[in-house]
């Protein structure tokens, strides 16, 4: 009997203990070990605007179409917009024909400026002539020779200053081809920009936009995601921290038909926010004067690279799908 009654004891004592082991390594595995639930797909979404106003005349995608870089999304009405280009070719037409006579004026006043000049030249020596001869020529021929040549350095003056003033006329007429260049160069952008296009590879989500809707410049119109730049955050606890590192290889197992995929550890988030403790009106911290004895471990974003290159065929990603994560530590994606 006492033999039976040791077996059964050590049996029961074995059987606790390795319970005991059981539930320690199970509490570990839990509570440190690098995995979780919380693993959510994201993706960079594109909130495409237009750059002009105008009514939508032509919407070219479906929603949950795959669209290419450049392909044409939607157009806003053109005509307005065709107008002004043809307005501002016809003001910088009308301003280069201003600028050929500012050019044409420039040279009049060059030839009076030189016609002056040789006016005043003659006039200023036949003064300088009668005055050498004050014997032989009377005082009254003197003095007229005088204001023959005042006058004509007058009227050189007249002529350098018509010149500087058409010379002002010509960079003023340059000046405003510049500026009706610059509008031409404007209205045609806006003429381009009523077609609106994908600016990345990816999916057209949740369409709404149609055709005769207004369009507001800088209102987003059509959602775009990403198709290269989806990775994945897993939310993990912060007791699990220390054992993730950059670099280390992850496993993805997806909610979505349980599909496994692998990835790396790419970085890890510095922060987040402290529900616990808002601030006031005043500005100062709003403390809780409560105190809840079982604390919950903060989970805290990791982002994780999905390898695409290893990707199942036929998978099916979506922003907002649910995945385990399990990171190995000291196992580089490069190991694999």
């Amino acid at each position: 009997m006492k033999i039976a009654l040791l077996v059964r004891f050590a049996l029961t004592a074995v059987v606790l203990l390795i319970a005991i082991l059981v539930a320690h390594a199970l509490w570990k595995h839990y509570m440190y070990s690098p995995w979780t639930r919380d693993g959510r797909v994201r993706a960079e979404i594109v909130r495409i605007a237009p750059d002009v106003t105008g009514l939508v005349t032509q919407v070219n995608v479906i929603d949950n179409q795959t669209v290419k870089k450049g392909d044409l999304l939607f157009v806003i009405d053109r005509e307005r917009y065709r107008d002004a280009v043809d307005i501002a070719k016809a003001n910088l037409a009308a301003a280069q024909a201003a600028a050929q006579v500012a050019a044409a004026n420039i040279d009049a006043a060059l030839a009076s400026a030189a016609q002056s000049k040789s006016n005043y030249d003659m006039y200023a020596a036949q003064s300088s002539r009668r005055e050498l001869l004050n014997d032989v020529i009377s005082a009254e021929d003197r003095t007229n020779a005088q204001s023959a040549a005042t006058a004509a350095r007058a009227g050189l003056s007249r002529a350098q200053a018509s010149q500087e003033q058409a010379s002002a006329s010509r960079q003023q007429a340059l000046a405003a081809v510049t500026q009706a260049q610059v509008a031409l160069a404007a209205a045609q952008l806006n003429f381009d920009r009523t077609e609106v296009r994908a600016p990345v590879d990816g999916y057209v989500t949740n369409l709404t936009i149609r055709v005769g809707d207004y369009a507001s410049a800088g209102v987003p119109g059509v959602a775009l995601i990403d198709s290269h730049s989806y990775w994945i955050y897993g939310y993990f606890e912060e007791t699990k921290l220390p054992q993730v590192r950059i670099g280390d290889r992850v496993d993805i197992r997806l909610m979505s038909g349980g599909v496994r995929l692998q990835g790396t550890v790419e970085s890890t988030a510095r922060g987040i926010t402290d529900a616990a403790a808002p601030a006031g009106a005043d500005m100062l911290a709003n403390v809780n004067p409560t105190f809840n004895w079982v604390r919950l471990a903060q989970r805290v974003p990791v982002r994780v690279r999905i390898d695409t290159e290893h990707m199942p065929p036929g998978t099916v990603l979506a922003a907002g799908m649910t995945a385990t994560l399990i990171v190995h530590p000291h196992e580089t994606g490069a190991s694999r």
